[in-house]
């Protein structure tokens, strides 16, 4: 099992790429790009030639995407093949309905262009996508029942922190499912300082009966090691590869 890097996770370090040696000695092969690094896209390759990395999956903002031959030239460039978009504006996580619907009729139009290119388009969660509308409605259904073709990469601990439970949602779109973020949430009153976030089996997820279901219900292929604020970025880097080895086998 490859075993890939949210880049986002050291951009509190910078220069970020300069955690590219690192990651390949630990022995990560792929990283994941963020909209941040894309605009020396040619540096950015050539770094991740020099370090013996593929960037396979990307996020990139919703405004950037809707520049499609845009988003696709730059897609070709990093060897791209899965684009997702990772979230919505702040004044628009507590929509109603038709502001969900909306959305998701702009994802599956440009999950149409791309995949007529031969991409692959998805959707990125958060907790905000658990958060019910006036009617009952989940946000993240609303986005897929509008948007069918398109993916899911799995963010497992933000659907923890969003009060629901992984496994159900794992099941529920397991056909969708084609990555996921591997990222643990740390006991209650501890990582105060990296926003309650922990390296990958240094918290209170159950990461090996994510992995088992992970890989008996779906076909996802792409793990990414993901922390939002880590302190010592190498620390989580090499701690969160150890224990998903361990976990994912």
């Amino acid at each position: 099992m490859e075993f890939s890097f949210q880049l986002y996770g050291a951009r509190n370090f910078p220069p970020v790429l300069d955690i590219l040696p690192t990651l390949k000695e630990l022995g990560y092969a792929q990283v994941e790009g963020y909209g941040g690094l894309y605009a020396n896209a040619p540096d950015l390759a050539q770094k991740l030639k020099d370090n013996g990395l593929t960037m396979p999956t990307g996020h990139f903002g919703l405004d950037a995407l809707k520049d499609t031959e845009a988003s696709m030239r730059l897609a070709s460039d990093l060897g791209v093949k899965t684009l997702l978009c990772p979230a919505v504006p702040q004044d628009q996580r507590n929509q109603g309905d038709d502001g969900w619907k909306a959305l998701s009729e702009t994802l599956a139009k440009l999950g149409e262009t791309f995949n007529a290119s031969g991409f692959k388009f998805g959707w990125h969660n958060h907790a905000f996508e658990f958060a019910p509308t006036s009617s009952g409605a989940m946000p993240l259904d609303l986005i897929f029942e509008g948007a069918p073709d398109i993916v899911w990469q799995h963010d497992i601990a933000w659907t923890t922190r969003g009060g629901q439970d992984p496994i159900k949602w794992i099941d529920k779109y397991a056909d969708r499912m084609v990555s996921a973020h591997v990222k643990d949430i740390a006991p209650e009153g501890e990582c105060l300082d990296e926003d309650g976030w922990a390296d990958v089996g240094h918290g209170t997820m159950d990461w090996q009966g994510l992995f088992n279901a992970i890989k008996a219900k779906t076909s996802c292929q792409s793990f990414v090691m993901e922390h939002d604020n880590p302190s010592d970025v190498k620390r989580f880097a090499e701690r969160s590869i150890a224990a998903a080895r361990k976990f994912g086998g």
